[in-house]
Protein backbone atom coordinates (compact mmCIF):
# COMPACT_ATOMS: atom_id res chain seq x y z
CA UNK A 1 0.00 0.00 0.00
CA UNK A 2 1.68 3.15 -0.96
CA UNK A 3 0.99 6.60 1.54
CA UNK A 4 -1.01 9.11 0.32
CA UNK A 5 -0.15 12.77 -0.09
CA UNK A 6 -1.95 13.34 3.09
CA UNK A 7 0.21 10.86 4.71
CA UNK A 8 3.23 12.16 3.41
CA UNK A 9 2.27 15.80 4.01
CA UNK A 10 1.76 14.79 7.35
CA UNK A 11 5.23 13.27 7.94
CA UNK A 12 7.11 16.39 6.32
CA UNK A 13 5.05 17.96 9.33
CA UNK A 14 5.49 15.74 12.36
CA UNK A 15 9.10 14.51 11.72
CA UNK A 16 10.86 18.38 11.90
CA UNK A 17 7.98 18.98 15.02
CA UNK A 18 9.55 15.65 16.71
CA UNK A 19 13.01 17.09 16.29
CA UNK A 20 12.01 20.34 16.83
CA UNK A 21 10.97 19.18 20.03
CA UNK A 22 13.92 17.06 21.43
CA UNK A 23 16.09 20.43 20.55
CA UNK A 24 13.37 22.19 23.11
CA UNK A 25 14.38 19.31 25.67
CA UNK A 26 17.88 18.84 25.01
CA UNK A 27 19.68 22.27 24.05
CA UNK A 28 21.64 23.30 26.55
CA UNK A 29 21.63 27.58 25.69
CA UNK A 30 17.40 28.87 25.99
CA UNK A 31 17.80 30.71 23.07
CA UNK A 32 18.25 27.64 21.38
CA UNK A 33 15.75 25.99 23.38
CA UNK A 34 13.25 28.86 22.25
CA UNK A 35 14.25 29.13 19.25
CA UNK A 36 12.95 25.12 18.15
CA UNK A 37 10.25 25.71 20.10
CA UNK A 38 8.46 28.64 17.88
CA UNK A 39 9.78 26.50 14.81
CA UNK A 40 7.85 23.11 16.40
CA UNK A 41 4.77 25.80 17.03
CA UNK A 42 5.21 26.28 13.31
CA UNK A 43 4.98 22.51 12.28
CA UNK A 44 2.48 21.74 14.75
CA UNK A 45 0.45 24.38 13.06
CA UNK A 46 0.71 22.49 9.63
CA UNK A 47 -0.50 19.38 11.68
CA UNK A 48 -3.62 21.68 12.31
CA UNK A 49 -4.43 22.59 9.19
CA UNK A 50 -4.10 19.41 8.04
CA UNK A 51 -6.71 18.63 10.74
CA UNK A 52 -8.93 21.20 8.67
CA UNK A 53 -8.67 23.18 11.84
CA UNK A 54 -7.89 26.95 10.17
CA UNK A 55 -8.64 28.66 13.17
CA UNK A 56 -6.88 26.98 15.49
CA UNK A 57 -3.29 26.83 13.23
CA UNK A 58 -3.88 30.73 12.80
CA UNK A 59 -4.17 31.14 16.04
CA UNK A 60 -1.65 28.39 17.61
CA UNK A 61 0.81 31.24 14.94
CA UNK A 62 -0.43 34.02 16.27
CA UNK A 63 -0.61 33.27 20.17
CA UNK A 64 1.98 30.90 20.58
CA UNK A 65 4.77 31.69 17.90
CA UNK A 66 3.82 35.38 18.15
CA UNK A 67 3.28 36.61 21.26
CA UNK A 68 4.37 34.61 23.99
CA UNK A 69 7.52 33.01 22.44
CA UNK A 70 8.71 36.74 21.83
CA UNK A 71 7.89 37.33 25.29
CA UNK A 72 10.80 34.18 26.46
CA UNK A 73 13.05 35.65 23.75
CA UNK A 74 13.21 39.07 25.57
CA UNK A 75 13.41 37.50 28.98
CA UNK A 76 15.72 35.39 28.18
CA UNK A 77 18.01 38.12 26.24
CA UNK A 78 17.07 40.03 29.41
CA UNK A 79 18.31 37.80 31.90
CA UNK A 80 21.39 37.02 29.35
CA UNK A 81 21.21 33.30 30.38
CA UNK A 82 23.91 31.99 28.72
CA UNK A 83 24.61 28.10 28.37
CA UNK A 84 27.21 28.51 31.21
CA UNK A 85 29.81 25.16 31.88
CA UNK A 86 27.90 22.74 34.09
CA UNK A 87 29.79 20.18 35.83
CA UNK A 88 28.08 16.49 35.12
CA UNK A 89 26.06 15.34 38.23
CA UNK A 90 24.71 11.82 39.08
CA UNK A 91 20.93 11.72 37.65
CA UNK A 92 18.87 12.33 40.43
CA UNK A 93 15.42 10.33 41.51
CA UNK A 94 13.25 12.44 40.15
CA UNK A 95 15.07 12.51 36.34
CA UNK A 96 15.35 8.87 36.54
CA UNK A 97 11.22 9.02 37.59
CA UNK A 98 10.47 11.30 34.38
CA UNK A 99 12.59 9.26 31.82
CA UNK A 100 10.37 6.18 32.67
CA UNK A 101 7.66 8.18 32.59
CA UNK A 102 8.30 9.93 29.18
CA UNK A 103 9.09 6.24 27.91
CA UNK A 104 5.56 5.37 29.58
CA UNK A 105 4.10 8.02 27.86
CA UNK A 106 5.55 6.61 24.44
CA UNK A 107 4.05 3.26 25.02
CA UNK A 108 1.12 5.08 25.77
CA UNK A 109 1.07 7.13 22.70
CA UNK A 110 2.06 4.23 20.60
CA UNK A 111 -0.66 1.89 21.62
CA UNK A 112 -3.56 4.55 21.25
CA UNK A 113 -2.01 5.55 17.50
CA UNK A 114 -2.66 2.06 17.05
CA UNK A 115 -6.07 1.78 18.02
CA UNK A 116 -7.01 4.78 16.13
CA UNK A 117 -5.56 3.03 12.76
CA UNK A 118 -7.73 0.22 13.22
CA UNK A 119 -11.10 2.20 14.03
CA UNK A 120 -13.70 3.59 11.69
CA UNK A 121 -13.50 7.09 10.48
CA UNK A 122 -15.28 9.66 12.55
CA UNK A 123 -17.47 12.26 9.94
CA UNK A 124 -16.31 15.37 10.32
CA UNK A 125 -18.58 18.37 9.71
CA UNK A 126 -18.14 20.48 6.67
CA UNK A 127 -17.42 24.01 8.65
CA UNK A 128 -15.06 22.21 11.35
CA UNK A 129 -12.27 24.40 12.64
CA UNK A 130 -13.89 27.20 10.48
CA UNK A 131 -14.15 30.67 12.50
CA UNK A 132 -17.44 30.83 11.88
CA UNK A 133 -17.93 27.37 13.47
CA UNK A 134 -15.92 28.16 16.23
CA UNK A 135 -17.92 31.65 17.12
CA UNK A 136 -21.58 29.66 16.81
CA UNK A 137 -20.10 27.41 19.56
CA UNK A 138 -18.32 30.36 21.48
CA UNK A 139 -21.37 32.26 21.80
CA UNK A 140 -24.17 30.07 22.06
CA UNK A 141 -22.64 26.67 23.94
CA UNK A 142 -20.04 28.34 25.57
CA UNK A 143 -20.90 31.84 26.23
CA UNK A 144 -20.91 31.65 30.04
CA UNK A 145 -17.21 30.71 30.75
CA UNK A 146 -16.68 32.64 27.27
CA UNK A 147 -18.06 35.30 29.53
CA UNK A 148 -16.30 34.19 32.73
CA UNK A 149 -12.44 34.37 30.92
CA UNK A 150 -13.24 37.63 29.40
CA UNK A 151 -13.87 39.17 33.41
CA UNK A 152 -11.22 37.21 34.50
CA UNK A 153 -8.64 38.64 31.87
CA UNK A 154 -9.76 41.93 32.58
CA UNK A 155 -9.20 41.75 36.33
CA UNK A 156 -5.86 40.49 35.48
CA UNK A 157 -5.18 43.25 33.46
CA UNK A 158 -6.37 46.00 35.73
CA UNK A 159 -4.19 44.07 38.37
CA UNK A 160 -1.01 44.61 36.42
CA UNK A 161 -1.79 48.21 35.76
CA UNK A 162 -2.37 48.64 39.39
CA UNK A 163 1.08 46.58 40.27
CA UNK A 164 3.00 48.72 37.74
CA UNK A 165 2.07 52.07 38.74
CA UNK A 166 3.55 53.82 41.83
CA UNK A 167 0.83 55.74 43.04
CA UNK A 168 -2.72 55.40 42.03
Amino acid sequence: MSPTAEQITFAVFAVPLLLTAIGVVVSKSPMYAAMNLVAAFFFLAGIYVLLSAHLIAFMQILVYAGAVMVLFLFVIMLLNLGGGGEEQERPKAMQVLGVAGAFALVLLVGYATREVMNADSAVVPADFGTVKAVGRALFTQYLLPFEATSLLLLVAIVGAVVVAKEKI
